[in-house]
């Protein structure tokens, strides 16, 4: 049963109601329009709370109860001062108002901490943790996920959230040619990964309204589920690891797995263009390792055999530096 169905079960149901009820007096068509009426209001405030998350409810419901307990714990003791009956009903009612708004504002100010909240208690055993991992935009449009979903190094639920499928549609919608062109290529990847992954794959509907950025809902998100976060960014890497959150880099996994290059071996490299010193060339290997050659510039657009003389391990990639092999 989808939403509109219920929706229209909703309405007749309501129309029946209000006849029954206005059938009495004579005014059963009466009741049939306030029955409709009133099943529409239903459905119109329903449509209107679309954006508040199960997890804000319950954070509200909770602060509430909170709040009554202690408007009720504050007033037992204000009764036991001689108090006027009158005057006393009317601090009971004050107190009970105030803490209870004060009780709903704590909990929804604080909801993402709130992990003993009924629908967030996670029951399950300790030797059957479900990992969940979380994708960024940046990871999506890099498009290698494919490929290293199909190795199954990946394990766990893969979890997309809602905010993260929003700014790729908005990406795809751009006016630039280029940024347009690398949303629908990740739209297209999404749509690659959920055929290929199946049931491990959801979509997480919590937006962080009250955060505008995607990184900080992202880190956010993966605090509250205890996911790990998957990119290629590597400030999100960096903010997301010092809140103690696990990060999945892809460019540190093609790091780790290039091949390892000593001081003295030999390789052969096609000089592409200048570098940064001078009378020096570049070239890259076939996975994309830069290749800096001294005293080279002369030969650019040839291939030559030089020998490695030291390896630079940066935050971007491997750098090899090498000197012609005469």
């Amino acid at each position: 049963m989808n939403l509109l169905l219920a929706r229209i079960l909703f309405s007749i149901v309501g129309m029946v109601i209000g006849y029954g009820i206005m059938d009495p007096y004579n005014k059963g068509p009466l009741g049939i329009l306030l029955g409709l009426g009133a099943a529409l209001i239903l459905i119109l405030t329903e449509i209107g709370m679309r954006k508040v998350s199960v997890r804000g409810l319950s954070s509200a419901v909770f602060g509430l109860i909170l709040g009554l307990i202690m408007a009720k714990l504050v007033t037992d003791a204000v009764s036991l001062a001689p108090i006027p009956q009158e005057i006393l009903s009317s601090i009971r009612g004050i107190l009970t108002f105030i803490f209870c708004y004060l009780g709903m504002a704590i909990g929804l100010r604080g909801k993402d901490e709130f992990n003993i909240i009924i629908p967030y208690v996670r029951l399950r055993r300790q030797d059957q943790i479900e990992e969940m991992v979380l994708l960024d935009t940046s990871v999506i449009i890099d498009g290698r996920i494919v490929d290293i979903y199909k190795t199954k190094f990946l394990e766990g639920k893969i979890v997309i959230p809602r905010f993260v499928l929003k700014e790729l549609q908005q990406i795809a919608d751009s006016t630039d040619p280029l940024k347009r062109q690398r949303g629908r290529r990740g739209l297209e990847i999404l749509h690659i990964v959920q055929k290929e992954a199946g049931q491990d794959i959801t979509l997480h509907e919590e937006e962080f309204p009250e955060t505008p950025e995607v990184d900080a809902k992202l880190v956010k998100l993966a605090k509250l589920l205890e996911a790990k976060i998957l990119t290629v960014d590597f400030n999100l890497n960096r903010i997301a690891s010092l809140q103690g959150i696990k990060v999945l880099n892809i460019n540190e996994l093609a790091n780790a797995l290039k091949p390892v290059v000593i001081p003295g071996e030999e390789m052969r490299v096609k000089l592409i263009r200048e570098g940064k010193e001078h009378n020096q060339a570049i070239g890259y290997l076939d996975d994309g390792t830069m290749v800096v050659v001294e005293d080279a510039r002369r030969l650019i657009g040839q291939e030559v055999r030089v020998a490695v003389t030291s390896v630079l391990q940066t935050p971007a990639g491997r750098m090899i530096f090498t000197k012609i092999e005469k």
